[in-house]
């Protein structure tokens, strides 16, 4: 495969340098743990609005998303047009209880709720997804650094987990959310660009691109039929609202932001502009993704090129394949710059999210520590560069995975599963208990373990849901069984 020339990593190397070196310069300011946490609750709405956009932007959604409309089609998109649903949830109710709260966990509520083993419970589910989502991410933007460097995939992914640890550690969250809002604007001139250069560049011209794609059926948003065993539109549609409902009520990534926002309004605003920036920019990226097999179909010769390079799936590397051979000098690089933007933007949130969770759910909760202000921001450093090499050690055991965005999907949807089904059943059924809670998380886990390892039951006890579905049912049996065990209780009282 065709190597990127050194003008091109010359300006990789001054991108990462200099977003590095913004979280250096942050540090200066952290001298708090609540300015580390929340940035003292400063920060503008359209800024942190930015910087929600950019984590839900990611390499999977640069490398992932684009590779799964290559190879498949528009089905995966559905999961974007839930979000302004869930948005207006967040704003209506969400956004209020937490910053009403004036705790900056999102889970410290749920102990007060049902108890410690709640909060613990919860807590060990978000940092499982966040262990989850950094190693997908991490492993996505390193296959393509990877494919176009030709330096050692394990070598690249240790290095960028080490990079974003780096100036997350210094920073805090003001370093992730102004950087989010470089790389967001980064990422979105990189996305545009390749999407005219695709329309520009094809062989056919603009209109034979979009009929060829058309044409492979690549533009359907998947069957609509009321099949719960495959990925069909409404699969991907219950899939997508629950799991966006989970980031907005649950994701302790989000309940930050929205402390860090300088007023409510300003709290509101950033969820609506972050999730109506997205649903246009997820559709350009699987336009990309439909764009390029259509390239690669009237490009014989470019498709068996990639095909002989990667002979064991070639979905996720369609486009720095394209990046490294169609682009000019120079601008590869700051294509290349893009989406290690997507991938950071992301990362750090998650990093600085599972510090803080570190520190008041764990530290502060069960061993008495980080009461002062030096302890605190020890163990917040020392819990960012913890999960960080953590994270940095499942994107090296994620490499062989054929499908990024479908290997992030299958574990968000098994360590998010549960979450969601419990704070609803706090938030809504008011007369539920912790006996009515514990039992409705017990059996939610138990059809989640179900449901995810179905290969290990004997084919007719089986699980015939697709694995999608795994977040769906298993939110829903908490909070149903939660629910009916707090009425018959109460009736029998």
């Amino acid at each position: 495969m065709q190597r990127l020339p050194g003008i091109d990593i010359v300006v990789l190397a001054i991108y990462l340098a200099a977003v590095v070196g913004l979280g250096a310069w942050f540090a200066r300011r952290n001298r708090t743990s609540a300015h580390f946490m929340a940035a003292s609750g400063t920060m503008p709405g359209w800024a942190v609005g930015l910087s929600i956009f950019g984590t839900y932007l990611s390499s999977n959604t640069f490398i992932g998303v684009p590779g799964k409309a290559f190879g498949g089609n528009w089905n995966a998109f559905v999961f974007s047009l839930t979000l302004p649903l869930a948005a207006w949830v967040a704003v209506k109710w969400f956004v209020p209880f937490y910053r009403g709260s004036g705790e900056i966990s999102a889970y410290h509520h749920l102990e007060k709720r049902f108890g410690p083993w709640a909060r613990t419970y919860a807590l060990v589910c978000y940092l499982l997804t966040q262990l989850a989502r950094v190693g997908a991410i991490l492993f996505g933007v390193s296959l393509a650094l990877h494919a176009l460097t030709g330096w050692s995939l394990p070598a690249i992914i240790i290095g960028a987990g080490l990079a974003v640890t780096f100036y997350t550690l210094l920073g805090g969250i003001e370093a992730v959310i102004w950087t989010d809002v470089i790389q967001s604007l980064v990422l979105l001139v990189g996305a545009v660009v390749i999407a005219v250069l695709l329309i520009v560049d094809h062989p056919h011209g603009a209109s034979e691109a979009l009929h060829i794609a058309a044409g492979a059926d690549k533009f359907s948003l998947g069957s609509f039929a009321a099949d719960f065993t495959q990925s069909t539109f409404w699969v991907v549609l219950l899939f997508g609202l629950f799991i966006n409902l989970t980031n907005f009520g649950i994701d302790q990534n989000y309940v930050q932001r929205y402390h860090a926002a300088r007023d409510d309004a300003a709290a509101r605003r950033s969820v609506w502009l972050g999730a109506l920036l997205y649903v246009p920019v997820s559709a350009l990226f699987f336009l990309i993704g439909s764009l390029l097999f259509s390239y690669y179909e009237a490009s014989p010769a470019l498709l068996q090129e990639l095909q002989a390079a990667h002979p064991e799936g070639y979905a996720d590397q369609v486009l720095p394949h394209f990046i490294a051979h169609k682009l000019p000098v120079g601008m590869a690089g700051l294509l290349l710059a893009a989406i290690c933007a997507a991938a950071m933007s992301s990362i750090d949130t998650s990093l600085n999210s599972s510090a803080t969770v570190t520190l008041k759910d764990f530290f502060q909760r069960h061993l008495k520590r980080g009461e002062s202000e030096t302890d605190a921001m020890k163990i917040l450093r020392g819990a960012t560069l913890f999960w960080g090499v953590l994270g940095t050690g499942v994107a090296l055991a994620m490499m062989g995975q054929k499908s990024l965005l479908d290997a992030w999907w299958k574990l968000s949807g098994i360590f998010a599963g549960g979450m969601l089904g419990l704070f609803l059943l706090g938030l809504i059924a008011r007369k539920a208990d912790n006996a009515a809670a514990l039992t409705g998380v017990t059996l939610g886990v138990l059809v989640i373990c179900w449901m995810t390892f179905a290969d290990a039951f004997p084919e007719n006890l089986r699980s015939p849901f697709h694995a999608n579905m795994i977040t769906v049912i298993g939110t829903l049996t908490i909070f149903l069984v939660g629910l009916g065990v707090s009425r018959i209780r109460n009736s029998t009282r």
